[in-house]
């Protein structure tokens, strides 16, 4: 059982399902109220001065300040976030989209509030998108309502800015990139390395047994008589309880004495 395991189960019961669906909504309520009055705006960013000053609401309501004002990209980018958040819910759960979605949140507050970069709405909606991008990369949306293609060449396609950042950025930007894309990293990093890992130790496995193939190397060896299965090719080998490999006329429960 993982530690995510552990926590949703201990925690499980304080999951909000739709947690998305409530951001696209207060998104798109924020949309309205700016576009009466513009400089409402000021009263929700991340700003980390004000928020150290006591208005400490900064610190949540940035997420509902929408990427656009475009009356023409807002629909879409409505649309296509609640479809995100219903998409990583039904593959993940309830609880692990939470998870994944505060913690994203927490950190771009912590790379505002540390370093004084704030990636906004951006890095932590681009991190909902580069997890769908990885559960199902093959799946094809429809670029600009028309062009269809696979998401995982969007995906490669949205990391051009943070690359930027990473490579020709100062520090403080490159730390924002890291931290606000951090709970993609805490969630996609360690599977990766431990697929890697295995794929590593299958192609050893394979080698081994193709040079065993070739008679360039045993697979079988008894720890007694060291007989191998090209010396012996009749033999049988086990793997006893000691974690040696013998064969079945050397096994320890057939060597042993009373």
């Amino acid at each position: 059982m993982t530690f995510l395991d552990r926590l949703e189960k201990m925690l499980g019961r304080f999951a909000v399902p739709g947690l998305i669906r409530y951001v696209v909504a207060l998104n798109a309520l924020v949309f309205i109220l700016l576009t009466l009055d513009p400089n409402y705006i000021q009263v929700l960013e991340l700003d980390p001065t004000a928020v150290r000053n006591g208005e400490v609401w900064r610190a949540f309501t940035w997420i509902f300040i929408p990427e656009t004002m475009s009356f023409f990209w807002i629909l879409f980018y409505l649309i296509f976030t609640w479809w995100l958040g219903d998409m990583l819910e039904e593959s993940w759960g309830a609880f692990r989209l939470n998870a994944y979605y505060f913690l994203g949140m927490a950190l771009c507050i912590a790379s505002a509030l540390i370093f004084g970069a704030a990636g906004g709405n951006f890095f932590l909606n681009l991190s909902l998108f580069l997890a769908a991008a990885t559960l199902a990369p093959n799946f094809e949306i429809l670029l600009f309502m028309i062009l269809p293609v696979k998401i995982k060449w969007v995906a490669l396609f949205s990391l051009i800015v943070p690359a930027g950042y990473l490579l020709f950025g100062p520090l403080d930007m490159k730390m924002m990139v890291v931290m606000c894309l951090g709970n993609y990293l805490v969630f996609f990093a360690p599977p990766f390395f431990r697929n890697r890992a295995e794929l590593q130790k299958t192609g050893k496995r394979r080698k081994r047994f193709e040079k065993a193939w070739n008679g360039e190397q045993t697979v079988h060896c008894c720890e007694v008589c060291k007989i191998t299965e090209i010396s012996h090719p009749d033999a049988e080998f086990r793997v006893s309880a000691d974690g040696q490999e013998y064969c079945t006329d050397h096994l320890p429960s057939r060597t042993a004495r009373p």
